[in-house]
């Protein structure tokens, strides 16, 4: 049993696939996990989307002879060292579609690669790294298949990036998830989202094909992510492209169903606040989590995202923007703490992002 990705570590809310590898050997293929068979896997790969703890065990398979030596599968609640997110849009791509995602991390980008999962081929990626950005973008591809995963990691070193999955969808109408899993108690939007930029006049969103919502701006939003939001959502659109003739018809159509899982995540840093300076805390954060990260971020530029040299408890707030922090825990961090604004002499506002 192989994991195809090839993750040093598995962090919570990876996408994982176990590939089961006998030499000549034949379909169907036994999957057991912990010492029990499972009826419901007959296939040589097992695809592990959002993965958490509860996906811990030892994974052996059998193809028709000798059953493999186990692996052993454990997930960490942390999170990576580096971010890998989209620059605009969520989860799903029209085919043929390509699309740029950004990664920032504490050191020298020079030094990380990415790569792409694509069925079960890897392959490494090229990186454009812009030094006075201090960030790195790769350019996302399908090149054909349902789905993709994406990553980076830092050479010679077992620090790697979050992990970005995208899928295609073929058709006119698209139900988009975020690119990333969603965490337990944070909002999320579901768009629907029509190719070639229509007008939109009206989308019906579906949760496991049972109608929950219209929507004449073509969102659904979830103030708060719980286990009952689990399932597969779709969304049925009417549209006209009035923007290129004023008498166009109107048309509708589906989408494609996109799984939304929602998870406990890793542990959150927590910022306080007094006059001009701001503490962290963590406190579920486990008892190897001891050193601090802080952050500043430009308020014009969500991905100047930069650490700062302090590595203290608090630090005295200088510079407008937003400042963040989170705790290293050795094999990864903490959740970034919520953004804190911070406009100079004038009042602070707490912000929630």
């Amino acid at each position: 049993v192989t994991i195809k990705e090839g993750f040093p570590q598995v962090y919570v809310g990876d996408d994982v696939t176990l590939i089961c590898n006998h030499k000549g050997g034949s379909k169907p293929t036994k999957w057991i996990i912990d010492g029990t068979q499972q009826s419901h896997l007959n296939y040589s790969i097992i695809l592990l989307t959002a993965v958490t703890p509860k996906n811990n065990g030892a994974y052996e398979c059998e193809q028709g002879g000798p059953k493999s030596d186990p692996f052993t599968l454990t997930v960490l609640e942390l999170e990576p060292h580096a971010q890998l997110s989209p620059s605009v849009g969520g989860a799903v791509m029209t085919k043929g579609e390509g699309r740029n995602l950004v990664l920032q991390a504490d050191d020298d980008l020079k030094d990380w690669a990415c790569f792409v999962l694509r069925g079960v081929s890897r392959f490494a990626l090229g990186v454009n790294v812009n030094e006075k950005m201090k960030r790195a973008v790769i350019f996302a591809e399908l090149k054909g298949a349902e789905r993709a995963t994406f990553w980076c990691k830092k050479k010679k070193t077992e620090h790697r990036s979050n992990a970005v999955t995208l899928k295609m969808t073929e058709l006119m109408v698209m139900l988009v998830p975020p690119a990333v899993p969603v965490l337990q108690g944070e909002p999320v939007a579901l768009r629907c989202v029509v190719w070639g930029g229509p007008k939109l006049e009206n989308a019906v969103f579906y949760k496991d094909k049972i109608e929950i919502m219209n929507s004449p701006e073509g969102t659904y939003t979830i103030t708060n992510a719980t286990q009952h939001d689990v399932g597969n959502y779709s969304c049925h659109a009417t549209y006209r492209f009035s923007h290129i003739s004023a008498g166009a018809a109107q048309k509708e159509g589906d989408s494609d169903a996109q799984e939304l899982k929602v998870i406990g995540g890793p542990p959150a840093a927590v910022l306080s606040v007094s006059t001009k300076s701001l503490q962290c805390s963590c406190p579920r954060c486990p008892a190897d989590c001891t050193s601090y990260h802080w952050y500043h971020t430009l308020f014009n530029d969500p991905h100047s995202h930069r650490r700062l040299s302090e590595n203290h408890q608090s630090i005295t707030l200088e510079e407008e923007g937003l400042y963040s922090c989170r705790f290293d825990c050795g094999k990864g961090f903490s959740r970034f703490s919520d953004s804190y604004s911070y406009k100079g002499t004038h009042t602070p506002i707490y912000m929630l992002f």
